[in-house]
């Protein structure tokens, strides 16, 4: 049997948000030929170089595409995109889309908050008795039980 080789693809850290954003996201984009539309979905984790979506309506209509997203605690940010993958089972589209072009200020935020969330993550498994740090960037979508609300609530 041989092996294949897994190595790590993404370009960026990435980090969940699905367990975060309870809400369906309106994904709204416009296609090549300029026509607008709206898609729901759930957010399932999101890096600087692209995001996976799960959606029970199908999937975008267009190979590229321009998106508006707003995350908590961050300011909008529009991002030039284009349809990586589909997969169906039954009626549940699980999407991946690449971030063809996104102003560099907001890869940084999006980055900046996936290093603070896989930090978290390596703090929990070390299990150090102070997980949550006021600096965290990712605060405004962490729901861990770890979370010191107290240490953002002036912010």
């Amino acid at each position: 049997m041989t092996k294949k080789n897994f190595s790590e693809k993404r370009r960026h850290p990435r980090m969940p948000v699905i367990s975060n954003l309870i809400e369906p996201v309106n994904l709204h984009y416009k296609t090549d030929d300029g026509k607008e539309t709206t898609l729901v979905a759930i957010l399932a984790d999101l890096s600087a170089s692209g995001m996976r979506m799960i959606s029970f309506l199908g999937a975008p209509l267009a190979d590229h595409f321009s998106i508006s997203l707003q995350l908590p605690g961050t300011r909008k940010m529009e991002v030039e995109a284009r349809l990586a993958w589909v997969k169906q089972r039954e009626n549940v589209y699980t999407i991946g889309i690449e971030f063809v072009h996104m102003k560099e200020a907001d890869a940084k935020v999006i980055s900046e908050m996936a290093d603070d969330f896989n930090d978290c993550d390596t703090r929990i498994l070390l299990k150090l008795p102070e997980v949550c740090v006021g600096t965290c960037k990712c605060n405004k979508i962490c729901n861990k039980i770890q979370k010191d609300e107290n240490l953002f609530e002036s912010k």
